[in-house]
């Protein structure tokens, strides 16, 4: 399987189970792997034959930046299903959300969630 990645998307969002992360929000970073065929795409060299980068982007941006979910498993949910909904060509998509500060004690880099979603 072919695969197109987007990494390292940094949106501004109000996730989290504390009501401060509600109120004052914090940064998520957000990769994701796209599982597709890119045969006919890399010989007819158009880009209805494979997926639009930017229309990815638009729909992670709306989820991460919309409605606040407690957990990061629930916003990489979301993530995966409308992506999966979106584009008929997906056939798989990794999505990997990354709390760079989540407010808990401790000396690390980030805490992340990642999960796999393929169509039935």
């Amino acid at each position: 399987m072919d695969r197109i990645y987007l990494n390292q998307m940094s949106f501004y969002g109000y996730h989290g189970v504390f009501e401060e992360e509600n109120k004052l929000g914090q940064r998520f970073i957000v990769d994701v792997k796209l599982g597709l065929d890119l045969a006919k795409a890399g010989l007819t060299d158009q880009l209805d034959e494979t997926i639009n980068y930017g229309d990815v982007y638009s729909i992670i941006k709306q989820i991460v930046e919309g409605k606040p979910y407690k957990l990061v498993e629930a916003v990489a949910e979301k993530v995966a299903s409308e992506l999966l909904r979106s584009f008929d060509n997906l056939t798989e998509c990794t999505i990997k959300v990354i709390k760079p500060d989540p407010p808990i004690p401790g000396h690390y880099q980030s805490v992340a969630v990642e999960i796999t979603r393929s169509r039935v």
